[in-house]
């Protein structure tokens, strides 16, 4: 019973854990709002769920992000860099177990007689011979950190914290190459719509110039009318090739994000016409954004890893106790080597304690408290660039509606004026250059409208994204050790 007594302040000191304990962030309160609404569109709720693009309606885009989620280079790094953190957390929980080893050893030894004075023991005799002999050995071992102020539970607790970060590093990266996937998929569309346009319009200008010279024959027009169609005509040539070189380099990037050689990726050929507009994008809460987007969690992550790291530095300032035992079988026949006389153990228990190093695991402490606080303002920063971003797409989004609105009626009238304008140059009554001048109004209205178009869909892609939906992978936990 005193032999129990006397271990009971060992086992409370056992049960002691260095350094503060880590408390997540408070959520925002429940008044805080991003602002505007979205003008109808947005939602507010949950947010939306992981296979946010089907919103879209669209299967070849619903492919080409699974093509870029299975096949995206830097997925595939990100993937590793997560499971290399898996292990490391693997490493650390094994390093809290006994640690049990096995040894053993071959030896051949020339036993030194004199260093033991057995010359002089045999006098004016002649020299003991030194024997040489084989000495078998073979044993093994076990080793256990009693851990008393809990340098290796904190040490567990930030290798936990660590890999949740770099899980969530990861699913921000699979939530940015989709979002960036569907981006460019509307960029290449938005690209395809105007270059449609613009041969469109070239259409209208080689008509413009057609009839100038059809006035010109008919000795009503002037050559002045007909050179000014011709060089609107060459103008508006000139841009096409712009075009098509940004749609060139838009498949070319949308190639890269899915893993393959721009010859692989195919026709890719789309129209935003083929894309369902979301009636309502469904946006997270500022309180639910809090818990669901990666880039915050990553960042609270990261704070918690760092609390514990001042744990860590705090046990390093205290006394380690290990205890263990080792045995040993040693003979110089191999037959003989499992003897019980050739036995031997050995039941240790060591303490060390720091002395003087310098101002050293103080001054890493101090360390650790400022990565802390590093990491505090980080996660704050973190957190109110997620709101901004939120609050300015919602504003976009309100926008993009007026301005889609605006930009239809203005391209309605700008066609009707076209016509008109037409119209009265056929039969006379007005000059080439108010056709040209209309013309010019309706090609800016068309690829305008284009714009407002494909702008509103990569607004909600983006809105989309910055709330939160995509891929999600398994919580990282304590692991059993590895072998």
């Amino acid at each position: 019973m005193h032999k129990y007594l006397a271990l009971a302040p060992l086992a409370l000191l056992a049960a002691c854990t260095s350094g503060p304990d880590f408390a997540p962030p408070a959520p925002p309160p429940p008044q805080a709002s991003y602002g505007p609404d979205g003008a109808g569109r947005a939602a507010l709720g949950e947010g939306p769920g992981q296979r946010w693009w089907t919103a879209f309606g669209s299967a070849e885009l619903d492919a080409l992000v699974d093509r870029a989620i299975a096949n995206n280079n830097s997925l595939a790094a990100s993937n590793a860099t997560l499971e290399r953190a898996r292990a490391h957390l693997r490493a650390v929980v094994g390093k809290r177990l006994p640690q049990v080893d096995a040894n053993a050893r071959v030896s051949r030894q020339a036993i030194n007689l004199a260093g033991f004075g057995f010359d002089e023991i045999a006098g004016n005799g002649p020299a003991v011979a030194n024997p040489e002999l084989s000495l078998y050995t073979v044993g093994g071992g076990v080793t256990y950190d009693l851990d008393l102020f809990g340098r290796n539970r904190r040490a567990v607790e930030q290798a936990v914290a660590e890999a949740e970060a770099e899980q969530r590093k990861t699913e921000a990266a699979h939530l940015v190459i989709a979002g960036r996937v569907v981006q460019q998929v509307f960029a290449i569309a938005a690209l395809d719509e105007r270059i449609a346009t613009q041969q469109a319009l070239l259409a209208e200008d080689q008509r413009n110039v057609s009839l100038a010279q059809s006035r010109q024959r008919a000795g009503v027009g002037t050559l002045v009318e007909v050179l000014s169609a011709q060089g609107q005509l060459s103008e508006d040539r000139g841009s096409l090739p712009t075009l098509e070189q940004q749609r060139a380099e838009a498949r070319t990037m949308l190639a890269i994000l899915i893993g393959v050689s721009p010859a692989e990726l195919g026709a890719a050929d789309f129209s935003l016409d083929r894309f369902a507009l979301p009636d309502q994008v469904p946006v997270a809460l500022p309180a639910a954004l809090v818990r669901k987007r990666p880039d915050i969690l990553e960042a609270e992550s990261r704070l918690h890893a760092a609390t514990a790291a001042i744990g860590i530095a705090t046990a390093n300032l205290y006394p380690n106790v290990t205890i263990g035992a080792t045995t040993a079988q040693s003979s110089p026949v191999l037959g003989s080597l499992f003897n019980s006389r050739y036995s031997g153990f050995d039941i240790f228990a060591g303490l060390t304690a720091p002395i003087f190093h310098g101002g050293t695991l103080k001054a890493e402490k101090r360390g650790a408290e400022a990565a802390a606080r590093a990491s505090a303002a980080t996660y704050r920063q973190v957190v109110l660039e997620a709101f901004m971003q939120v609050s300015n797409l919602l504003t976009a989004l309100e926008t993009d509606g007026r301005s889609l609105a605006a930009q239809q009626e203005s391209m309605q009238i700008a066609e009707r004026s076209l016509h008109l304008s037409r119209r009265s140059f056929e039969v006379g009554n007005s000059g080439v250059l108010q056709v040209l001048d209309a013309s010019r109004s309706y090609q800016r209205a068309r690829l305008a409208l284009a714009e407002a178009r494909s702008r509103q869909y990569l607004n909600i892609a983006r809105l989309y994204v910055a709330t939160a939906g995509g891929w999600t992978a398994d919580p990282p936990q304590p692991a059993p050790p590895a072998s």
